[in-house]
């Protein structure tokens, strides 16, 4: 299992600032979402194929690149994210491999959603937000239940410097 207050400002913090997307808000809904998507433990679905600590999936990963990254407006953002990747192997992959990918990845697939974030210290709507925008109405997440995950996010980011 990863630490949580280490992967916050060894991996989560890090990257969002080289990627220009930080915010208190973004480094609680991160890694509340790691929290809950793989308890920190898994690098690959128990039954599916969801990949890293954010779970995402490879048709997510790939939509991300083909439809939004590739648009000329966000050119300058596709580049910070490819350089977190590495040369190999193929990104999918690095996925479960490459924590600063994953990690840049899971925030631009919130960061093309039009609503803003909760307020930083909003677990309940960090919730909320999760399901609406990264676990889908079809996800097994729940709102109600994924609030504990988010408020220990949120307590990790008002614990750390």
């Amino acid at each position: 299992m990863i630490d949580a207050a280490q992967l916050l400002t060894l991996v989560i913090r890090p990257t969002l600032k080289r990627i220009g997307l930080h915010s208190r808000a973004a480094e609680v809904l991160l890694l509340g979402t790691a929290i809950h998507e793989s308890r920190l433990r898994y690098l690959k679905q128990i039954r599916g194929p969801a990949m890293g600590l954010f779970q995402m999936e490879p048709t997510t990963h790939r939509s991300l690149w083909t439809h939004q990254l590739r648009r000329k407006k966000w050119h300058d953002l596709r580049d910070r994210i490819a350089a977190e990747a590495a040369p190999r192997p193929a990104r999918v992959s690095q996925l479960a491999s490459n924590l600063a990918y994953a990690t840049a990845m899971a925030r631009a697939k919130y960061w093309f959603k039009p609503q803003p974030l909760p307020a930083w210290d909003d677990a309940a709507g960090m919730a909320r937000y999760h399901k609406q925008h990264y676990n889908t109405y079809l996800g097994a997440a729940d709102p109600k239940k994924t609030v504990r995950q988010f408020r220990r996010a949120v307590a990790i980011v008002r614990e750390s410097p």
